[in-house]
């Protein structure tokens, strides 16, 4: 008897089944001791709404902007690395269900299909989320190319010049393309149907990479090659040359701090996303939740302020927009949904999402979620 779905969660355990272990735990796990994975969750859990009664909450607009395009719910797919081995043409997949519920898409650097490949998949335009490399050279053929590919803004990641260490990625000698060892091939050997879609896919590669950056075409494992390619040497000095080569909406993510955050609104950027990268990075950085009013107040509302780390329900998001983000980004939640059911497991968890929040905002005696304040909040 098929396993009823009634949340994020209730996924995961899904694509745990059905994804081979290193992808599965590259998506699921943090840095170091996973500190700050943990406190993501923790932080917005310790939260508590306010309930209220006796209040008309028949008709409820759940719709806003971002980056002052409509969105009907606010809510973006993060960027996420590796999603094509989640699950085989993963990052059209994703692309198509959020064109389909109209919220924003971020594809990243690090995706195994090509910007073309989506670009060509997806009539909607997309984000593209960009790492600058040693070799700026490459970084700005990158950015012509998602010029070319007219996507609708970039966003630019701040916080992985030096990669954190992620004892599961070194444990599963997880490398791209994958690589058949004595340690996985008895786990993937298990799972023929995502071995299959993953071959049928056009890339399984970093589908950007492949022909232009070294030891993208052969198997490396992903630490190796991140430190062999990223430049450390990125300033906010570099902010200028990006705007020079970027004429459209530029995001700066990874702000975690509100020095960060008011030097990025004093630069100009159109929106920054409050980011630990997912527990990811710095184990030991502050959950993404706790600084979030801190940077809103340091921004006062001279760029758009996005939230990501954590959210795996409407609850989650709605605390968040309480604490004055314009919006949610979701990337676990999205690369569950994707390795458990493909394109309708990410239509499903944004639909789990949407019928959560909308609860939850009227259950806080709110109808519009563009209005509501810290005083939806149980203090």
């Amino acid at each position: 008897m098929a396993k009823v779905i009634t949340n994020v969660l209730d996924l995961r355990e899904l694509a745990r089944r059905r994804v081979p272990r290193a992808f599965f735990e590259y998506a699921d796990r943090g840095s170091y001791d996973e500190i700050t994975l943990r406190d993501n969750r923790r932080a917005l859990e310790a939260i508590r709404l306010r309930q209220r009664v006796m209040i008309d909450v028949d008709r409820r607009d759940l719709s806003t902007t971002i980056l002052g395009a409509p969105a009907t719910l606010p809510l973006a797919i993060a960027p996420t690395g590796l999603t094509g081995l989640q699950r085989g043409s993963g990052e059209i997949l994703g692309a198509r269900a959020a064109a389909a519920a109209g919220i924003p898409f971020c594809l990243s650097t690090m995706s195994i299909c090509s910007l073309e490949q989506v670009r060509a998949a997806v009539d909607t335009p997309f984000w593209f989320q960009l790492y600058v490399m040693r070799d700026r050279g490459f970084t700005r053929a990158l950015i012509e190319r998602a010029k070319a590919a007219n996507c609708s803004a970039l966003m630019l990641t701040a916080d992985l010049q030096i990669q954190g260490q992620r004892h599961r990625e070194i444990k599963n000698g997880l490398t791209v393309p994958p690589k058949l060892t004595l340690r996985n091939v008895v786990d993937i050997a298990s799972k023929p149907l995502w071995a299959w879609r993953v071959l049928r896919a056009p890339s399984r590669s970093f589908g950007n990479l492949q022909g232009r950056v070294g030891g993208a075409d052969s198997v490396l494992t992903l630490a190796r090659w991140i430190a062999e390619q990223f430049d450390p040497t990125l300033s906010w000095r570099d902010l200028d040359w990006i705007r020079g080569l970027w004429p459209g909406k530029l995001i700066l993510k990874g702000i975690l701090d509100r020095e960060d955050a008011r030097i990025a609104a004093q630069a100009g950027v159109d929106a920054i996303v409050v980011s630990n990268h997912g527990g990811r990075q710095l184990d030991g950085a502050p959950a993404t939740i706790d600084v979030l009013p801190h940077v809103v107040d340091a921004v006062a509302g001279r760029t758009e302020v996005l939230f990501d780390g954590g959210i795996l329900s409407g609850q989650s998001l709605l605390k968040a927009l309480a604490l004055g983000a314009r919006a949610g980004m979701i990337g676990k939640a999205f690369l569950y949904g994707l390795g458990a059911r493909g394109e309708a497991g990410v239509t499903q968890v944004i639909e789990i999402i949407r019928k959560e929040l909308g609860v939850s905002l009227a259950l806080t005696g709110q109808t519009d979620v563009r209005s509501v304040t810290p005083d939806i909040l149980h203090r």
